[in-house]
């Protein structure tokens, strides 16, 4: 029987093999599909170094300058002390300035530094044109807007659960 096994085995193919329909029919394997063929597409196509969470505070901090970390981890669905971590590779870089509130030592206030704005600016662009690149399929306003409308109440909906025990 052993023999059998071993033989089996070495008969086995190398390579890709198709994912079992219980993975196909599980939204969750969906979604990490989508988000690491997104994360491989942002390293391509948008930014090497600045990764899409720190894109996503950047954006946050520039529409909102001086507010706070927590409010900010809150604006960009990350959780606080992975949005502290952001926040100081962020500074570290340059590219965002914390500074102590006035009425709280505990709270750090965000702003954007020049060299922030700056790649900001530059990564956005990159940005916009990769989601173009991935709406393409959805070739009218009304299918994205559809679309996304659909992706913000699937995310909305997940994050309720999240929180159920």
């Amino acid at each position: 029987m052993a023999d059998k096994t071993t033989a089996d085995k070495s008969t086995q193919t190398s390579g890709t093999a198709d994912p079992p329909a219980a993975l196909l029919a599980a939204p969750g394997y969906q979604v990490r599909r989508l988000y690491q063929a997104y994360l491989a597409a942002w390293v391509r196509s948008v930014d090497q170094t600045l990764t899409g969470p720190q894109f996503a505070v950047l954006t946050a901090v520039d529409a909102a300058p001086g507010h706070d970390q927590s409010a900010m981890a809150s604006a960009v669905a990350l959780d606080t002390s992975t949005m502290a971590d952001v926040a100081r590779r962020l500074e570290r870089r340059g590219l965002i300035v914390r500074r102590t509130a006035a009425d709280d030592g505990r709270r750090k206030l965000l702003y954007l530094t020049d060299e922030g704005e700056s790649a900001l600016r530059e990564a956005d662009d990159r940005a916009r044109a990769l989601d173009e690149r991935l709406l393409e399929h959805y070739a009218s306003g009304g299918e994205r807007a559809r679309l996304m409308r659909e992706l913000t109440a699937l995310a909305d909906h997940w994050e309720g659960l999240s929180g159920d025990t």
